[in-house]
């Protein structure tokens, strides 16, 4: 075609001659005399028009020649099925299409003029290889299946969409090569094939109008609206918990499309099975129609019997076709009364059950009489079981929000530890029952081993200050682009001096940002600047446009730019988050070696407790070979957080470096469970030791260095105690012989850290792997980790 884009395998000739030969070789043999003299006079007809087998060679031409076009196709296109099929001729890669059926043309005309007719998703890559293979199927003589489903979406004069698979038949294709071809063989087959997403690959194979197309395309649509809506509500509902504001349109939508009414609405009513009650969700998040402004009701007050019998009784559907006579029948019930105030006069209401536990009722209401009914109820059935399973998720994620808010707001008790506080409550319950009088004392444990350990960020406090200084950089250059503005449309003095103040802010953040730079820098946006930019936006449409596009650089909740800050906001989070999800989970199996204490909190990193020892048990006898358990335990999984640490980023906008250690404390001490701070600490002035090396740890330098003890790609094992150090020297050498940690292993003296002295450390490299599979040949240093990720 003449007006076709270049970039395409091959040009197009709309050609008949597939058809035209297939009519001379059935006049050849055909017997009957009045098939015969049909198919005589069609050929003796098509003669005085040769371009229908040389070739069309422009849309212009299709149409001179639409009417012996349609006499040829008429065997293709049965004019007793034209009110029916929905059908077409049509080309590839040109948005066209000629002979349509009388059904297809009042689809697109009900459609509206503006419409364009596209393929849901085609885009130009997959338009070429699509191409490609048409050749390598009609030329070469290969069945390669691209038979991958592809839709038009057409809406009607309501506005309703409707969706149409594409089924494309090429039976009456043909093509031919030009110079620029290229000979295709088996082994550039097995290279396109393996490589279909590599566009320049086929170009490169199918230059562009390297070939000739001529022939036509079937095009045959059928009507998969309520398939394609169902499919589209079920994936909402999996992807979401219940359609809340952000995206209850877009299944009212859906459903107005299974239905096909322009103007249904959707409710949702939940049920409480213990009290017989209905009520609202949560925040009026989707309406009740059948509660309306009443934010709780008894079902037996809200339904006539024959309702209450269908949904609640037998959980089956209740339509009411017609609300006006059901209200005459039924007029002081609750529900009669808001379906006439909302003005419904048909509605569906489906109950949604799990077993024999009613959750919910779902609600389709309409404005027109009989639109809903029993009979269409039933295409509720596909969607009614991820209704429940969206349903039960929202209900698991309200308690756990609840279970949640208890846990912060009330108390942090472990398992593990949760039957000393059951038998305090008890007491606590006999004695106030007994005197009135009670008192909940604290909860002690004596003579556990402490365990500490943390994955902590490198350099945090640089990298946050660092992002801080090019998002106020980026954002001060953007005013300075609007400033410059201004001046070449309006030279005033005041823009000149607000500028040289922006510049000199420039000049301080680029040489250094203390804790004051950030807010002063913000002060002077908020106060001078903003008022400054509102003044420019009414200047001219140059300024307008610099301002809107300033604007969405601008954070809306900060009032600044924070791109970089969210980078390293978001990277920490996600960071934090799977490593403490990982420890959690992981700690779960610890459990079973010997029940103990264990607490993580996230900084710039994970950081974890663990307390173990005779006391914290009931009934259980406690011995040091669980200890010696749980130490190497710990280690292992330090060597997997670190692991992880890496693997997160692999796919986060900032690289971020981790450094862990592990605090090994040789004696016993007691803990407490503060009821003011609702958390455990040690129990005394000598164990308070403990917690002050735990807090300076981290800072403390290598003996006559300037070394932190704690280095990138490596733990740090901090003791004081010789034995602590032959024991743990055991646990690096059977891990190492398990691929977590490599050869270089360091014994090092540390420098006195505030009042604490003596203390040494084993420092050993991590070995990293590509996955969770520790085997040898996938071992990699700090080192090689970074080649592989930078």
């Amino acid at each position: 075609m003449k007006s076709q884009n270049k970039d395409f395998p091959f040009n197009i000739k709309v050609s008949f001659r597939k058809v035209i030969s297939t009519y001379r070789e059935r006049a050849k043999v055909e017997k009957n005399p009045i098939a015969k003299n049909y198919l005589k006079s069609v050929l003796d007809y098509i003669d005085e028009f040769p371009k229908l087998e040389t070739g069309l060679e422009s849309k212009t031409e299709i149409k001179e020649h639409i009417d012996p076009i349609h006499i040829l196709l008429d065997d293709l296109f049965p004019n007793i099925l034209t009110n029916n099929e929905i059908k077409a001729a049509s080309l590839p890669h040109q948005n066209f299409l000629f002979n349509k059926t009388k059904r297809f043309q009042e689809i697109i005309k009900r459609a509206g003029k503006d419409f364009d007719l596209k393929v849901r998703n085609f885009t130009d890559e997959t338009d070429y290889v699509f191409g490609c293979i048409l050749i390598l199927n009609g030329y070469y003589g290969y069945n390669i299946d691209f038979t991958r489903p592809f839709y038009y979406d057409i809406p009607d004069e309501n506005g309703i969409m409707h969706h149409y698979r594409i089924a494309a038949n090429a039976d009456f294709v043909e093509f031919e090569k030009t110079e620029k071809a290229i000979d295709i063989t088996e082994d550039d087959v097995d290279l396109l094939l393996q490589n279909t997403d590599d566009i320049d690959l086929w170009r490169e194979k199918f230059p562009p109008l390297s070939w000739i197309f001529k022939g036509f395309i079937i095009t045959n649509l059928t009507d998969v609206t309520v398939d394609d809506g169902i499919s589209d509500l079920k994936t909402q509902l999996l992807n979401n918990n219940l359609p809340k504001e952000d995206n209850l349109k877009g299944i009212t939508e859906i459903f107005r499309s299974i239905y096909r009414s322009p103007d249904l609405e959707v409710g949702l009513t939940l049920y409480d099975g213990k009290s017989l009650d209905l009520t609202k969700m949560e925040n009026d998040q989707i309406k009740s129609y059948i509660l309306n402004s009443i934010e709780e009701l008894n079902c037996h007050d809200a339904f006539c019997n024959e309702a209450y019998n269908a949904i609640i009784d037998k959980h089956q559907y209740f339509a009411i076709s017609n609300v006006e006579a059901y209200i005459e029948k039924h007029p002081d019930s609750v529900l009669s009364k808001n379906l006439q105030h909302k003005k419904i006069k048909s509605c569906i209401f489906a109950p949604i059950a799990k077993g024999n536990d009613l959750l919910a009722i779902l609600e389709l209401v309409s404005f027109h009489k009989n639109e809903l009914n029993s009979i269409n109820a039933i295409k509720l059935e596909d969607i009614v079981p991820y209704i429940v399973t969206a349903l039960e998720r929202n209900k698991a994620d309200f308690e756990n929000r609840v279970k949640a808010v208890i846990q912060s707001e009330c108390t942090s008790i472990h398992p593990s530890v949760l039957w000393v506080f059951e038998e305090e409550a008890r007491r606590y319950i006999r004695d106030l029952d007994r005197d009135g009088v009670s008192s909940f004392r604290d909860i002690a444990f004596k003579d556990v081993f402490p365990l500490y350990g943390q994955i902590d960020i490198v350099g945090s406090s640089d990298e946050r200050n660092i992002a801080i200084q090019k998002d106020l950089l980026k954002h001060l250059n953007l005013i300075v682009q609007i400033v410059d503005k201004a001046l070449e449309e309006e030279p005033l003095p005041i823009y000149e001096q607000t500028k040289f103040r922006i510049n000199k802010y420039v000049d301080d953040l680029k040489e250094n940002l203390n804790a004051s730079s950030e807010q002063k820098i913000v002060n002077f946006i908020h106060k001078e600047i903003n008022p400054l930019i509102e003044h420019f936006q009414s200047k001219s449409d140059v300024l307008s446009q610099m301002i809107d596009h300033y604007n969405n650089c601008i954070d809306k909740d900060a009032g600044v730019v924070y791109d970089q800050r969210k980078n390293y906001d978001d990277t920490v989070q996600r960071i934090n988050r799977t490593l403490a999800r990982y420890i959690d989970r992981k700690q779960v199996e610890a459990q079973r070696i010997f029940p103990h204490y264990f607490e993580r909190y996230k900084t710039d990193g994970v950081d974890h407790n663990i307390y173990i020892g005779e006391s914290m048990t009931k009934n259980k006898e406690f011995s040091r070979v669980y200890l010696h358990n749980i130490r190497l335990w710990q280690l292992q999984i330090v060597c997997e957080m670190e692991n992880k640490f890496y693997h997160i980023q692999e796919n986060l906008p900032l690289k971020l470096d981790a450094a862990s250690l592990i605090l090994v404390f040789s004696s016993t001490l007691s803990i407490r469970y503060r009821m003011d701070e609702k958390k455990f600490d040690v129990d005394g002035t000598y164990n308070a030791r403990y917690e002050i090396i735990k807090k300076r740890i981290d800072k403390a330098f290598v003996k006559n260095t300037e070394e932190r003890v704690t280095q990138k790609g490596k733990i740090a094992i901090i003791y004081s105690q010789k034995a602590d150090e032959r024991e743990y020297l055991k646990y690096v050498e059977y891990l190492q012989k398990k691929n977590y940690l490599g050869d270089e292993v360091e014994l090092l003296e540390l420098e006195d850290v505030q009042g604490v002295v003596g203390l040494k450390a084993i420092r050993v490299e991590v070995l990293y792997h590509k996955d969770e599979d520790a085997s040898e040949e996938k071992a990699l240093t700090y080192e090689d980790l970074m080649e592989v990720l930078h």
